[in-house]
């Protein structure tokens, strides 16, 4: 979704990428799986945490520069300013209330990144400067025409050959920091507990975890990249999330001691 939205990628050449990328990053699972056997669950764990929290940002960084240089250009060249009361942008709402919110959202699903001023005044208003132009009207449909009059292109790109190369080492990279993660996580999942508790033990941190951290993530890095107008400020949430992580893995978690519910179980 990063490279097909805000990074305006072509879509099959994006999913193209992404699958192969995927496709070689499989290794990373198997391999960080067979290092767990022989070092034990929690340092490949603990490791696959610490790197994220270092190389989420950057890895992004560094895919967003090449995916579309022509759209982070006209943005440096023509930044977008939105200045209005009542500069509240709601997530829930299928419609947004305000013109300010209208223009946010309008703003955000052109992937385009903004600075929000706000006014004290009462008054429903909003005016948005595009460099040295400033869009008289308020509707949000006239946005995109206003932006591709000051140079800003959204036509589906075809990244280079080069590009290519980049987007798909740095989507590796992305699936080497999940594989030292996912890899030994379903292993030292099962040996936490014994087997007569398994299921329930697992299944309910599992599916919190993934249903409420993870299912909230499109929603609240949405609302984040709303309110402040950066399509990169959405990965706070998912570092936030995996700096809890870390720290839970690396000062309370203990490796499984091999045949501990041996007993358990022959009950």
């Amino acid at each position: 979704s990063f490279l097909k939205g805000p990074m305006k990628v072509e879509e099959t050449a994006a999913e193209i990428i992404v699958g192969c990328a995927a496709a070689v990053g499989m290794g990373f699972f198997l391999w960080a799986g067979h290092l767990s056997d022989r070092i034990g669950r929690k340092k490949p764990i603990v490791w696959g945490y610490g790197a994220t929290l270092v190389l989420l940002f950057p890895l992004f960084w560094w895919m967003g520069s090449v995916a579309n240089p022509a759209l982070s250009a006209a943005a440096e060249r023509a930044p977008v300013t939105v200045t209005g009361s009542r500069c509240s942008f709601d997530p829930f709402a299928q419609k947004q209330e305000t013109a300010c919110g209208r223009t946010l959202g309008e703003l955000t699903k052109l992937g385009v990144p903004y600075t929000v001023a706000q006014t004290d005044g009462g008054f429903d208003s909003v005016k948005i400067r595009i460099g040295d132009r400033e869009v008289a009207s308020e509707d949000p449909a006239l946005l995109q025409p206003a932006l591709e009059a000051m140079g800003y292109d959204f036509a589906k790109q075809i990244p280079s050959v080069g590009s290519i190369v980049v987007i798909f080492l740095a989507l590796l990279g992305l699936s080497a920091l999940s594989g030292f993660t996912y890899g030994p996580v379903a292993a030292l999942l099962s040996e936490m507990f014994p087997p007569h508790v398994r299921y329930s033990s697992l299944s309910i941190p599992y599916h919190l975890g993934t249903g409420y951290f993870g299912g909230f993530l499109p929603l609240i890095a949405s609302f984040i990249i709303a309110k402040t107008g950066n399509a990169y400020s959405g990965l706070w949430y998912t570092w936030g999330v995996v700096l809890v992580a870390f720290l839970v893995t690396a000062f309370m978690l203990k490796d499984p001691v091999e045949g501990q519910w041996d007993k358990t179980a022959a009950r």
